[in-house]
């Protein structure tokens, strides 16, 4: 797919699948989980209602695009970036909600219902969490509750993917807004801005991914194309997935740097994702510790 050139995917793909010890948690709606293209993945489940009952709603056609971009069977029609990863589905809205805000474009969730799901996320041993979904405001208690639901991820090295949203607007939310997050912005598939997607000084910090015209499973069993931010964070999460699986002694933090780099940007648009880019740095630095445990172990034995 031309989307994988354009973030340097297709030699960390070469080079993994991902793993079925990294766990991706996905909020979000629930998935179509007969589709003969996920037949094969490794799905678990937070809560109730994670499957279809009604493939024809909004909620079941969302999570299951997302899923495909994530875990779909290789050769579908879906992005399948990281296939043999464990999939974690804890869904945030329901299929007989309007989930469909007025201008978001994309499903929405309060805070309190987001920092619930993030916290069983984690304690569920999530290691990236993808969340496309808009945040409805509310009082400001919840939106204390989810900065700590954030602050608890961040404390165990879960990765936070987060779609920016679709409102064509220079906005933030207390998601995005939080440091730890990897806010996600769409862009066409010559790495051009959406016109859609929110930008920011909270969005310049994270990342921009292929999120117009993107084709994924639909939950009908026929292949689904979407566009937006949704659609975007998933490859961001997908090559955080791989990056985990290829280095599993790195740190979130780490990760998080391979990705975004440990500078303080000041532009609204942030950086192309480049995967490979990010191996590279995680590479290097998986050389230098190697490097760095051998001249430790030669002191030691010096010593003995």
């Amino acid at each position: 797919m031309e989307f994988f050139d354009l973030v340097g995917l297709p030699a960390v793909m070469e080079r993994s699948r991902g793993s079925a010890a990294v766990t991706i948690a996905m909020l979000d709606g629930p998935v179509a989980v007969e589709h003969p293209d996920l037949a094969h993945a490794r799905i678990r489940t937070l809560g109730d209602n994670a499957a279809c009952t009604r493939a024809s709603s909004y909620a079941c056609t969302h999570g299951t695009f997302v899923a495909g971009v994530l875990i779909a069977r290789p050769g579908s029609s879906a992005p399948a970036i990281a296939p043999e990863c464990t999939l974690l589905v804890c869904p945030i809205f329901g299929e007989s909600e309007m989930t469909l805000g007025s201008t978001s474009g994309v499903p929405s969730a309060t805070p309190g219902e987001l920092a619930a799901a993030l916290q069983a996320s984690v304690d569920a041993g999530a290691r990236v969490i993808n969340i496309s979904a808009s945040l409805l405001y509310r009082p400001v208690g919840e939106e204390r509750n989810l900065e700590r639901a954030l602050d608890a991820a961040a404390n165990r090295g879960a990765l936070v993917i987060a779609a920016a949203g679709n409102q064509s607007q220079l906005a933030s939310s207390p998601l995005t807004r939080h440091p730890w997050v990897i806010p996600v912005a769409a862009c066409s598939a010559d790495g051009r801005v959406s016109e859609l997607s929110n930008l920011g000084r909270s969005v310049g910090r994270g990342l921009l991914a292929p999120g117009e015209r993107v084709v994924s499973l639909g939950s009908d069993g026929r292949p689904r194309m979407f566009s937006g931010t949704s659609a975007a964070a998933p490859f961001v999460t997908g090559a955080a997935a791989l990056l985990c699986s290829l280095f599993p002694r790195a740190a979130g933090g780490m990760i998080r740097r391979a990705l975004c780099g440990d500078g303080v940007r000041r532009r609204i648009v942030p950086p192309l994702l480049d995967a490979w880019r990010s191996h590279h740095v995680l590479e290097a630095h998986h050389v230098q510790h190697r490097e760095t445990e051998k001249n430790d172990e030669h002191d030691r034995s010096q010593k003995r």
